[in-house]
């Protein structure tokens, strides 16, 4: 099977499109934050690739073409922050203190779980990034020495986690302010969180799109410092 679906070229890609569709469906008529479509499409796929034995350079040969799109998917998050550019003049100093405070709250938490759990410092290095674009955090992770592999995982799931819990948070501990919902989605889990923000609403997809860059560029300059503290 693996030799036919590598001839095909487009599996990859169309089987992450069609079971993406069908999440987003049931997402949008369940109403449940736990079936956030980058969570059910993950798993679908993982477990059709083991259920027929395929193998993920197969599935990669396909599906490397959605990443063509990240770019230009990117580019676009600046529509919405461009409408919303007067909210931003009037909440820039709360935004960047918000996001500033989420960088602080993200390498803290690392810190304190390295020291709970006695892990050893490449390891730390390796999760200080997790918060931030996958490219940004693979480069700065290796900068610092750090395992680049461990880094595309913690990436990956505190997007996937953070998509999944935002509303749920949000409900919980009564945040309504749009702009909060915003930069907490971006500043925690860069591109996943900002979808879910855009389904919460525009500014919300502003303000996370935003907090993204920014988050970016604060962590590269916050987090050598740190790891030169507690992890060198």
């Amino acid at each position: 099977m693996n030799d036919f679906l590598q001839q095909t070229n487009y599996f990859g890609f169309v089987l992450t499109i069609l079971i993406y569709y069908f999440a987003d469906l049931l997402k949008n008529k369940s109403k449940i934050a736990l079936f956030n479509p980058i969570l059910v499409t993950t798993i679908v796929v993982v477990a059709i690739l083991l259920i027929f034995n395929i193998d993920y350079e197969t599935y990669t040969i396909g599906a490397k073409y959605i990443s063509y799109f990240l770019t230009p998917t990117t580019v676009c998050l600046a529509v919405p922050l461009y409408r919303q550019i007067k909210v931003l003049r009037k909440n820039i100093i709360g935004v960047l203190l918000g996001i500033v405070a989420g960088v602080i709250a993200n390498a803290t938490v690392i810190v304190l779980f390295a020291w709970l759990f006695k892990i050893e410092n490449r390891l730390g290095t390796s999760l200080l990034s997790k918060s931030i674009t996958a490219p940004i955090a693979v480069a700065l992770t290796e900068e610092l020495g750090g395992v680049s592999s461990i880094t595309i995982f913690a990436v990956i799931l505190s997007g996937i986690i953070g998509a999944v819990i935002a509303p749920v948070v949000f409900k919980f501990v009564h945040i309504k302010n749009e702009i909060a919902q915003g930069v907490a989605c971006g500043t925690s889990a860069h591109g996943s969180g900002t979808t879910t923000a855009l389904e919460l609403g525009e500014v919300q997809g502003a303000m996370s799109g935003l907090s993204i860059i920014a988050t970016g560029v604060i962590t590269t300059i916050i987090v050598p410092i740190i790891n030169q503290i507690f992890f060198y």
